[in-house]
């Protein structure tokens, strides 16, 4: 009995002795963990210190110029009506937009500026050229470049409204919208089996109930996309419910070629902005072909293996394709090598029903998850997360330019991100008339987005077929 009770005590000293090991390693983990973060937020402190530091130091002079300026105009630099010094509606007002973005707009901050820390130490330069030329550290500079991009606009303002003949019916939905070469004219093209080309100056100038389309062309199935050609003014591409995907000749109305080599629904389709014969489609058959205005069969033919829900050229190159598709990812392809992509982009969790590019670097995608990614297809990384939209279930659309990223809801508004922030910028929601029929609010949604090159203006529409003109205002 002795030597079981000597080797129960044993057991428990033993088993005392490793609960306390135990227990000591997960308080070395914590400390470790936990002096880490001390550490980055001390250095994180150390940044914003030097850049409180630069901006006073800039705000001194710029402060003392104005005052040369006032006195040399021979203004009274005291005079509370001084345009020097009644300024603070719209500093009010943008400190206010700041305060409410205060988490995204840190991390962009903390982000800019850690990564340039990273970059002058790879590059061995943190000691020898930490300043440019304004006495700004250069991830500062960045960052105030986003702030002041950012703050500058802060609301959709509807320039001008386009409605569909027959409201609340189906058979309106706007599946895709897009400018041409030029951006004077625009395509609309959905369920109503028909592409229509406005001219844009008409719809500003026009009231809203007299727009009418400049030509249009009637197709035998509804369409999914269009793609005007980036050479060729006249030249427009669609892709349709039977898989077919049409080039057609927008001054004499007729198709000039038509593929139809997939064998489900084309979702996709897309004109290389580098070599204007060249197109590239997507289909439920999960195939992507690449096409030539050359010939009538496909050029290349990649077959995944999921449904494909969008295609696009990045318009930096004629080789490389993004492809957008329900297996969660984004597959980014080099043409002169097909047999496996480039990159595979993971990290949403639905469909992704819209891949387009902001530059030849940087890929933005949407999915069903509700959520927008902007990636960086030169590097292989995944850069941001966009959240504060729904889409859940439909196509709402997807629109870029250099700086900014547009999305529909199906809240039945529009969204607008800066790129280098998570969270939205500005919306607008679309009215519903219910009393003409629209008697459920709720089952409406934004269908297609388009950006006119890089400005503030954009078009957008939604399930009842209501387009609208918006401007990025402050």
């Amino acid at each position: 009995m002795a030597l079981l009770a000597e080797k129960k005590r044993k057991m428990e000293q033993e088993e005392a002795d490793t609960n306390m090991r135990t227990l000591l390693d997960f308080l070395y983990c914590l400390s470790k963990q936990k002096l880490d973060d001390l550490n980055e937020i001390q250095t994180d402190l150390q940044y914003i210190e030097e850049d409180i530091n630069s901006v006073e130091k800039k705000l001194i002079e710029l402060s003392r110029a104005n005052d040369r300026f006032s006195l040399k105009l021979g203004m009274f630099a005291d005079d509370p009506n001084s345009k020097f010094v009644t300024q603070s509606g719209p500093i009010a007002s943008k400190k206010k937009w700041v305060h409410a973005q205060l988490n995204a707009l840190q991390e962009c901050y903390l982000q800019k500026r850690r990564n340039w820390v990273r970059q002058a130490c790879k590059e061995e330069e943190r000691d020898t050229d930490t300043l440019n030329r304004e006495g700004y550290n250069p991830g500062l500079e960045d960052f105030q470049s986003v702030l002041t991009n950012f703050t500058r606009c802060s609301q959709l303002r509807v320039v001008a409204e386009l409605r569909r003949g027959d409201l609340f019916h189906s058979a309106n939905i706007v599946s895709s919208i897009e400018f041409d070469r030029d951006d004077e004219l625009f395509a609309t093209a959905g369920v109503s089996r028909r592409i229509k080309i406005f001219e844009f100056s008409k719809v500003m100038d026009e009231p809203e109930d007299v727009h009418c389309p400049v030509v249009e062309m009637s197709t035998r199935s509804k369409l999914s996309c269009v793609s005007w050609n980036k050479y060729m003014k006249n030249h427009i591409a669609s892709s349709d419910y039977e898989g077919i995907v049409t080039v057609w000749d927008v001054t004499t109305r007729q198709s000039i070629m038509e593929y139809e080599e997939h064998e489900k629904r084309a979702w996709s389709v897309d004109f290389s902005q580098n070599e204007p014969s060249m197109l590239v489609s997507g289909s439920d058959d999960c195939k992507v072909k690449i096409w030539s205005t050359k010939q009538e069969a496909s050029v290349l033919n990649i077959d995944m293996k999921a449904n494909i829900c969008s295609v696009k050229y990045n318009p930096g190159s004629s080789i490389h394709v993004a492809v957008g598709s329900a297996d969660h990812r984004i597959h980014y392809y080099d043409l002169r090598n097909i047999c496996q992509p480039l990159y595979v982009f993971s990290g949403h969790r639905k469909t992704v029903s819209y891949v387009k590019f902001l530059s030849s670097n940087e890929l933005a995608s949407a999915s069903t998850d509700s959520t927008l990614r902007l990636w960086d297809v030169k590097e292989n990384l995944a850069l941001r997360t966009f959240r504060g939209h729904t889409n859940e279930r439909n196509f709402v659309g997807l629109a870029v330019n250099s700086e900014y990223i547009a999305c529909g809801s199906e809240t039945n508004e529009v969204f607008v991100y800066h790129k280098a922030i998570s969270k939205p910028a500005a919306s607008h929601r679309f009215s519903v008339d219910l009393e003409n029929g629209g008697d459920d609010a709720g089952s409406y949604f934004t269908s297609a987005v388009c950006w006119k090159s890089d400005s503030p203006t954009m078009l957008a529409a939604n399930s009842q077929g209501t387009i609208k003109v918006l401007v990025l205002a402050a």
